[in-house]
């Protein structure tokens, strides 16, 4: 029997590769001479990198950046095995968890690093980049990553915008005559699975700042910076994205990718699951395991655990998850590619010792599930003439 087990991480407990190897753990406890293939999978936010670093046989490097309040971090990104293309998560460089809660505030965080982990890609020869922007801590509309990059944001007076959302509402003018020229003919992909708009009730700072630390006051005032920002754009660039869906994404982040590198927005599964091959690794797999930390409605938005259930369902292939927990709607996913979920808590517990005993708990799920799966086959076995 072949196996693929490719769930996503738990997030705040285990990542993917340790959940992925967690129940490898448990399946070879009921089927031992099953051939197993781990692959932990990813949908353009946390943990896209180590998930095709290691589908591709890729590498990964650390790089020292600016972070979303102008101090230096170390910020991790990869090189797959094609050694063309790079993959950057913008969260490891200008991301909402690099910054204490109190700090929290999009008037001021740039997204300057994210620029700079391009650069290094850049410099390590790639042709291809793989942006996924989720988590960010920013609001400016990726303008930081445009100066990183050697583009100029100017006032009035010609001098350079400071970091953060809230100086575009003084931009006057873009030149980007020293934009690195490497920039020519790269590729880059971005995974983003929003499709706000740049401005608006819908955009980037009205619905997305206050979680990153906007008033209602700094929300207006940061999405009348971002139509600055979105009509010299058009003017400057002839780069008309204000109302692309997807160019809220990230503080407008997406935005700023579309106009500086001509970026090409497209769901974060999908981008990522190409990247991996994931139709290779379910060829010929008689059983999927995925899971994720929590399985809910959400799950048909674009969620990885469910992107590969759909694949699985469509090659007539079963698929269950291991969840840590289920949200009361989470019987929706069984009409959308999943054919079981189970749940890795047997007994009542706190949180913190869920998470503690994350491991063990979930090899645990997984070799029960297994079982469940030889009772099957053995009644399957016995009704066969």
């Amino acid at each position: 029997m072949k196996v693929l087990i490719a769930p996503q991480g738990f997030k705040g407990s285990l990542e993917a590769v340790e959940v992925a190897n967690a129940i490898a753990r448990g399946v070879r406890q009921v089927f031992s001479d099953a051939s197993l293939t781990v692959l932990p999978i990813a949908d353009g936010g946390e943990g896209t990198v180590r998930a095709l670093v290691q589908a591709s046989n890729g590498r990964s490097v650390v790089s020292r950046v600016t972070g979303p309040l102008g101090r230096p971090v170390n910020a991790t990104w990869g090189i797959l095995g094609d050694e063309r293309t790079a993959v950057i998560e913008m969260a490891a460089a200008s991301g909402l968890p690099l910054i204490r809660r109190d700090e929290r505030n999009p008037m001021h965080t740039t997204s300057f690093g994210t620029g700079e982990l391009i650069l290094r890609a850049l410099d390590a020869g790639v042709r291809h980049v793989i942006v996924g922007i989720g988590g960010s801590a920013t609001n400016d509309g990726g303008a930081g990553m445009a100066q990183a990059l050697g583009a100029h944001l100017l006032d009035a007076r010609g001098q350079e915008l400071g970091p953060g959302g809230a100086s575009l509402g003084t931009l006057d003018r873009i030149d980007t005559s020293e934009l690195d020229p490497r920039i020519n003919g790269l590729e880059v992909d971005v995974a983003c699975d929003v499709n706000n708009p740049l401005t608006g009730p819908t955009g980037a700072s009205l619905v997305y700042g206050p979680q990153k630390g906007a008033t209602p006051q700094m929300a207006e005032e940061l999405d009348s910076a971002l139509s600055r920002y979105a009509d010299i754009l058009k003017r400057d660039l002839g780069q008309d994205v204000g109302a692309v869906p997807g160019a809220g994404a990230a503080g407008g982040l997406g935005a700023g990718l579309i106009a500086f590198l001509q970026a090409r927005l497209r769901p974060g599964v999908d981008l990522v699951f190409g990247a991996m091959d994931i139709e290779r690794h379910l060829e010929g797999a008689d059983l999927v395991i995925t899971g994720e930390g929590r399985i809910d409605r959400q799950d048909l938005y674009g969620k990885a655990p469910m992107g590969i259930a759909q694949r699985a369902r469509a090659r007539g292939i079963p698929c269950f998850a291991v969840a840590g927990s289920t949200g009361r709607d989470y019987h929706v996913v069984y009409d959308h590619g999943l054919d079981a979920v189970i749940g890795t808590v047997n007994r009542p517990m706190q949180l913190d010792r869920a998470i503690a005993e994350g491991s063990r708990l979930i090899t645990e799920a997984a070799m029960r599930a297994c079982r469940l799966l030889r009772v099957g086959m053995r009644i399957q076995a016995g009704r066969e003439p």
